[in-house]
């Protein structure tokens, strides 16, 4: 009897001892599930992507604006290790890399230049926790992802070209992986809204007779002529303020080419010169690119031919300076519903007060005056 007592007490003594052990997996594995090293988002893409909660490695793809968008955002370019070659040039001749010249140690010679492929043996050796893409590329997800990376899809297009909503939705993204700077989301927003509801206010005063005509000249060349049609961001832009973009007609998706005759035609009040090309207001003043002339052209008359800003980025696509150019915009269409309008206190108080960042006045002032340099080609 003794013995079989003896018996008993020793298997209940490992049952409470595989119990513990149990219990101690059991606590182990939750202790695991709560120091997770990955979260899931969705991407622009509609993909759920989980991705490293900790990255300290950020690469770039085809998506032009995004390191400067990146860099503002955490306030320092300390993570952005590769970026394409149109965002680097842009880098070097604007502010990015005056506020923040980390950037310029990011790597582009992974990149190809058209945005369609890329190096991904080159892109391997930067070790990047993360790689951000054109959501509209199914190809180069599935090029990222058989390599290896963490492929994360950023969108231009999903919210029909409108820059706002578009720099607002990527904020939101970038907040949700990197939760540290998540307030940063709210600040973009409520300024690029409280901007967008001012604009739209003056503008609805315009008389309809005193709406101007626009014209975006996105590229310009000795052989071609690039504007928006309605399906690119002049469409927007134009929207934005209040004018009409004379190449609405156009239902190419973006830049569509156009030939002198229809500009003739359209005879635009306005032309606003984007940083994709290296054209300045005084090449169409004085006829200097190609053969054509341009002084028939209304805007060229009475010398209303503008260049786009450039801070971060060029301003013609949705970026940091989005609200800005907004505001610029609407201001050199509109000359007399904004004259109280100080762009360059704007433009500082802006970045101070959304991205912590102290514009000087000559800073503030040169996105104004960008180089042909910037040029994207």
């Amino acid at each position: 009897m003794k013995k079989f007592i003896k018996v008993v007490m020793t298997l209940m003594a490992l049952v409470l001892a595989l119990g513990l052990i149990a219990g101690g997996s059991g606590q182990s594995q939750a202790a695991t599930s709560k120091t997770a090293t990955t979260t899931t988002v969705t991407d622009q893409a509609g993909n759920k992507v989980k991705v490293p909660k900790k990255i300290k490695r950020i690469a770039v793809v085809q998506i032009y604006p995004l390191p400067s968008v990146l860099a503002t955002f955490f306030n320092s370019a300390d993570k952005i290790v590769g970026m394409p070659v149109a965002s680097m040039k842009a880098a070097k001749n604007g502010l990015l890399s005056q506020l923040y010249p980390d950037i310029l140690k990011a790597k582009t010679n992974y990149d190809d230049p058209t945005g369609n492929s890329v190096n991904t043996e080159e892109l391997k050796k930067l070790k990047p926790d993360i790689v951000f893409y054109n959501a509209k590329d199914p190809a180069m997800k599935k090029k990222l992802q058989n390599a290896g990376f963490t492929a994360v899809g950023i969108s231009t297009m999903n919210w029909n070209f409108d820059t706002i909503k578009t720099l607002n939705n990527w904020i939101a993204l970038l907040s949700k992986i990197f939760p540290a700077n998540k307030d940063r989301a709210n600040y973009v927003k409520k300024y690029s809204n409280q901007v967008y509801a001012d604009v739209q206010k003056r503008v609805k005063k315009v008389k309809p007779a005193d709406k101007q005509k626009v014209f975006f000249l996105f590229q310009y060349s000795d052989s071609m002529i690039q504007t928006s049609g309605k399906n690119f961001f002049g469409q927007y832009w134009a929207d934005a303020i209040g004018a009409t973009n004379v190449a609405s007609g156009l239902s190419a998706k973006l830049g569509t080419t156009v030939n002198m005759e229809q500009i003739y035609s359209w005879n635009p009040q306005v032309i606003f010169i984007t940083n994709f090309t290296p054209a300045q207001p005084q090449d169409l003043y004085q006829n200097k690119i190609g053969s054509n002339d341009w002084s028939k052209v209304l805007a060229v008359q009475n010398k209303r031919v503008y260049k786009m800003p450039l801070g971060m980025y060029r301003s013609y696509t949705p970026g940091v300076d989005t609200p800005i150019t907004l505001l610029w915009l609407a201001k050199t269409t509109y000359p007399k519903q904004f004259k109280d309008i100080n762009i360059t206190q704007e433009t500082k108080d802006y970045y101070k007060k959304v991205f912590n960042v102290k514009l000087t006045n000559k800073q503030a002032q040169s996105i104004f005056k960008p180089s042909s340099a910037a040029s994207a080609y």
